[in-house]
């Protein structure tokens, strides 16, 4: 069976953020994935020190044939060189996962769908 890691930022972690939407999306896109029968895992992190160390541990804990990259760390400019951290480490500890983007927490099954069905 294929399996998916999805890597954002931990909504309830964002220092004056209401996270109550972004984890009920969460809740939807993880159902989404259920409903599709493909097994996903999150690593949702803080932007603190041990951040990368998480997703080194999170990519490398099972084999992904795809690694959807939240919008949260994509589309915020100030983050730029942290999602350059997080490609990089995609490319060096899970090479052979497709890499995709979702729009939002919903729709994380639909991106990667985009790649695993190419597979």
């Amino acid at each position: 069976m294929e399996r998916v890691l999805v890597i954002g930022l931990d909504p309830a972690r964002i220092d004056g953020y209401d996270p109550e939407p972004v984890q009920a999306a969460l809740a939807r896109g993880r159902a989404r994935f259920d409903d599709l029968g493909i097994e996903a895992d999150y690593c949702l992190v803080a932007l603190d020190e041990h951040a990368e160390a998480a997703i080194v541990r999170a990519l490398t804990r099972d084999d992904y044939a795809c690694v959807v990259i939240g919008g949260g760390i994509r589309t915020h400019e100030p983050l730029l060189g942290f999602f350059e951290t997080v490609i990089n480490r995609v490319r060096r500890h899970a090479p052979g996962a497709a890499i995709a983007f979702n729009t939002s927490p919903d729709d994380c099954a639909d991106a990667a769908l985009r790649w695993l069905r190419q597979e």
